[in-house]
């Protein structure tokens, strides 16, 4: 991945509020060229520490990805006040931006 690329998706990953949400597609669209899977590629690339909010990343059905830090990513957007229905989605009002 482009540094450029990677650096746009970083940027708009440290704009998302809390308390709300955006999905891999929609920060794509907010880039020169970034696809879904290139803006999750940068969010598992992130180094320990790194203080950016990715769990306030979900897929388009607004549900969370199935990945190893899910539960952490539950946990965190309940701290939040994010909620999910009974199909593990997230409200639409929640979406960002």
């Amino acid at each position: 991945m482009k540094p450029a690329l990677k650096e746009q998706i970083l940027t708009i990953l440290a704009e998302i509020p809390p308390g709300r949400v955006t999905t891999y597609g929609r920060i794509a669209a907010m880039t020169e060229g970034a696809t879904p899977r290139l803006v999750a590629r940068a969010l598992r690339e992130l180094p320990a520490g790194h203080g950016l909010p990715w769990f306030r990343v979900i897929t388009a059905s607004r549900r969370l990805a199935d990945h190893g830090g899910a539960d952490e990513q539950r946990r965190r957007l309940l701290d939040e006040g994010v909620a999910f229905d009974s199909r593990g989605r997230v409200a639409a009002e929640r979406l960002w931006p």
